[in-house]
């Protein structure tokens, strides 16, 4: 079994690292807020992200933006320093592209970027997909783990490349689940029920992931957000993190992004009239108004 360090233990930190000491590995553990650690049972506390790290095969990262993660990798005390010089850094955050590969060339340990698809109940059912940027050697040696906590752990390529699937992904998921949206507001404006529109979409060309696991209108779909009244799953506010770093890489990059641009301005809408908090498929009822 591993000895890991973990390092960030939010809504979605906290039951990657139980589904970690379940599977019997030795977790430390590390988060600014003290309960937090008292939400992953059976793990080791440690007085600072440091501390997590020393001695630590494998240390996992899964903090809210680029500036945190900087700062715990490489900051005063910080992760790398700590680290055995053999240990493997895998940070699960979702950052820039950029922070990425500069965190790949200054920690002086293997780095790998490794953010995450699923949400919260991906977490916490251990059915997660992992893009991973970075050594293949690094990821062939954490890919076991990764399994622990999800169900899929692709290999993207040199590091960043995690980040940019990620980017890349949650921009397509964007723009699909608004005109999902779209299509179940106009379908009750013409007479058709929320059912009859799934049970046709579902089973031709307009099926997505939006639809058929994250449907955002109560009833087709039991286990989607919209039957817990939009209780996140994935939260608008990230969201709307994810499609400013999509759009940003974009912008650094020369391209045009007309769709996910659109998506972008929506979302921002949503979450200063006070969405933030509400599952991003929440943003059907913005779109009703």
């Amino acid at each position: 079994m591993a000895r890991i360090g973990f390092i960030g233990l939010g809504n979605m930190g906290a039951p990657m690292a139980r589904n970690l000491v379940q599977a019997g590995h030795a977790v430390a553990v590390f988060d600014l807020a003290p309960s937090a650690m008292e939400a992953v049972p059976g793990a080791l506390p440690a007085e600072s992200a440091a501390a997590a790290a020393r001695g630590a095969a494998f240390i996992f990262t899964m903090l809210p933006a680029g500036p945190q993660v900087r700062d715990a990798l490489l900051g005063t005390g910080g992760v790398a320093a700590a680290a055995p010089a053999d240990a493997v850094l895998v940070d699960c955050s979702t950052i820039d592209v950029a922070t990425a590969r500069a965190l790949a060339a200054e920690s002086g340990r293997a780095f790998l970027d490794a953010p995450v698809s699923g949400g919260v109940m991906g977490a916490e059912a251990g059915t997660l997909t992992f893009m991973v940027g970075g050594d293949v050697a690094a990821f062939a040696a954490v890919e076991p783990l990764l399994r622990v906590m999800g169900r899929t752990a692709i290999h993207c390529g040199a590091a960043g490349a995690g980040q940019a699937a990620k980017a890349c992904n949650n921009m397509m998921l964007a723009a699909t689940m608004l005109v999902t949206c779209e299509a179940f507001i106009l379908a009750e404006k013409l007479g058709l029920s929320h059912q009859a529109l799934f049970d046709v979409a579902s089973q031709s060309s307009g099926q997505s992931w939006s639809l058929t696991t994250y449907c955002p209108v109560p009833g087709p779909v039991p286990g989607s957000p919209a039957n817990r009244g939009y209780a996140p799953g994935f939260a608008a506010s990230l969201m709307l993190k994810d499609l400013g770093l999509a759009v940003g890489a974009a912008q650094a990059a020369g391209v045009e992004l007309p769709v996910g641009e659109k998506a972008l301005e929506v979302y921002r809408r949503f979450v200063e009239e006070g969405g933030g908090g509400k599952d991003f498929s929440g943003v059907i009822n913005k779109l009703k108004r």
